[in-house]
């Protein structure tokens, strides 16, 4: 068995709530990697393809595989793919849509 596919046997599966649901039938997955204390996580995220709405807490990521398009409540869209780091200050309402199952790693300060 491969190390990636050893993580991803690893990752607890949340469902979205059904508000949150715009299209399809999104499901996300997680895995803490490390905790610092409450104030801190660092982990894996994964979702299937669908839309769904989120209000995001303080978290910068980075995108491991898949791919998506996040739009803002401004309307301002950002593509999402392998590598590419973005950041959240936290609160932004936001419209994720998954092309392609997206796996991400985390870093949340709160």
């Amino acid at each position: 068995m491969r190390l990636e596919d050893e993580v991803f046997l690893r990752l607890e599966f949340e469902p979205l709530l059904p508000q949150q649901v715009v299209a399809g039938t999104p499901v996300t997955a997680d895995l803490t990697l490390a905790s610092g204390g409450g104030e801190e996580t660092a982990g894996l995220w994964s979702c299937s393809p669908g839309s769904f709405s989120d209000v995001e807490v303080r978290e910068s990521f980075l995108v491991i595989a898949g791919r998506a398009t996040l739009r803002y409540e401004d309307g301002s869209e950002h593509e999402l793919g392998p590598g590419v780091v973005h950041e959240f200050a936290g609160g932004e309402r936001t419209l994720w849509t998954v092309h392609e199952k997206l796996v991400k790693a985390y870093w949340i300060a709160t």
